[in-house]
């Protein structure tokens, strides 16, 4: 194999064929995680509408913040402080949808 940059190479910026294939192999999985984690958001999303739903149906507030700092302490917990980013994001994917 030569280790001159082709095409897919200069696109990957890798600088052999063997290091451009790898990346574009890795690249093709995460474009599929990419898509199945959007795909668990979206779903995410429609439980927590169904939840603030029939909260606010029976008298309760929209958002309950002790459930957010529990989502919060775990996405901490498990990921450091981007996990934290992480969760509030979703929180807020997740609020005032209903």
């Amino acid at each position: 194999m030569s280790s001159t940059p082709t095409a897919p190479a200069v696109d990957t910026g890798a600088r052999t064929d063997e290091a451009a294939a790898v990346i574009v192999g890795a690249r093709e999985r995460i474009d599929d995680l990419d898509g199945r984690i959007i795909g668990l958001v979206q779903e995410r999303m429609a439980a927590s509408a169904v939840i603030q739903r029939e909260r606010i149906a029976s008298g309760g507030r929209r958002v309950n913040l002790s459930r957010e700092m529990e989502i919060i302490g775990h996405y901490s917990d498990q990921l450091g402080k981007p996990g934290t980013a992480l969760a509030m994001t979703l929180l807020e994917l997740c609020r005032g949808r209903v």
